[in-house]
């Protein structure tokens, strides 16, 4: 199947971030020409292929908040 294919498949999904957060991802998707939601992918992706390869499970700390002291 081609990549093309998959995208006109892919699910919708609402999501809710910190304001902070947001800008932080804004801004890195910038600096790497993509756009919020494609840096959004990008990174669930990243982090799904890290996790398949490690074949460690999820850290227990998942679910704490993340420190959003961010400048």
């Amino acid at each position: 199947m081609s990549d093309y294919s998959e995208d006109s498949k892919k699910k919708q999904v609402p999501l809710r971030l910190a304001p902070k957060l947001y800008d932080a991802v804004a801004a890195w998707a910038q600096d790497d020409f993509r756009s919020v939601n494609g840096q959004i992918e990008y990174l669930l992706t990243e982090c799904v292929r890290q996790r398949k390869k490690d074949g460690k499970p999820v850290s227990k700390t998942m679910d704490v908040p993340p420190d959003l002291n961010i400048k």
